[in-house]
């Protein structure tokens, strides 16, 4: 399997867009755009963060033991594209964009993001190119109203129409959405 093919495949699925911020003093904090986290546990509750070793956040992650995760809204597309690089704007300087506050491990926070994520590094696990961060949730804030920022095929996206859930239980809805398949 080549790299290319493999990137290529993973293009197509869809992932949230967060930021995975450290630094406790202004001047020494820097963050990075990811879509590889995920919920690990409940019990203790935590989170699953996938870093590049070559990411400025990799070495200060492991140096504070402690980073945020703020996943965006759609109308934070900007911040993505900043912490992603993609502005030109490094380090702390990233931090003049949004509104952030100081979570209780001392990790930056985006204040308005949709939901964010407060962590102690409890586990590290290294694995090719990234590190696999196991961060356990020391607090949580949410917005239920906003919409996320998603990354598919390339770009940033917004979820616009979410249609009512469906659960397990509803027989006529599992029915009409296996209808068309018959």
């Amino acid at each position: 399997m080549d790299s290319q093919n493999f990137k290529q495949a993973m293009r197509h699925c869809a992932g949230a867009v967060a930021l995975v911020t450290v630094g406790r003093e202004k001047g020494r904090r820097t963050g990075l755009t990811v879509t590889a986290v995920c919920s690990l546990s409940d019990d203790p509750p935590s989170l699953l963060v996938c870093v590049n070793r070559k990411a400025s956040a990799h070495a200060r992650i492991v140096e504070d033991r402690s980073f945020a995760v703020s996943f965006l809204t759609h109308e934070q597309m900007a911040l993505a594209l900043t912490f992603s690089g993609q502005k030109g704007v490094d380090g702390d300087d990233r931090f003049g964009f949004g509104s952030w506050t100081t979570a209780v491990t001392g990790a930056p926070v985006l204040e308005d993001a949709l939901v964010s994520f407060d962590c102690d590094l409890r586990e590290t696990f290294d694995a090719k190119t990234h590190s696999i961060f196991i961060g356990e949730v020391r607090d949580v804030a949410f917005r239920p109203e906003g919409r996320p920022l998603i990354y598919l095929r390339s770009a940033f996206h917004d979820v616009q129409a979410m249609r009512e859930p469906v659960t397990l239980g509803d027989l006529a809805a599992r029915k009409m959405i296996w209808s068309g398949f018959s």
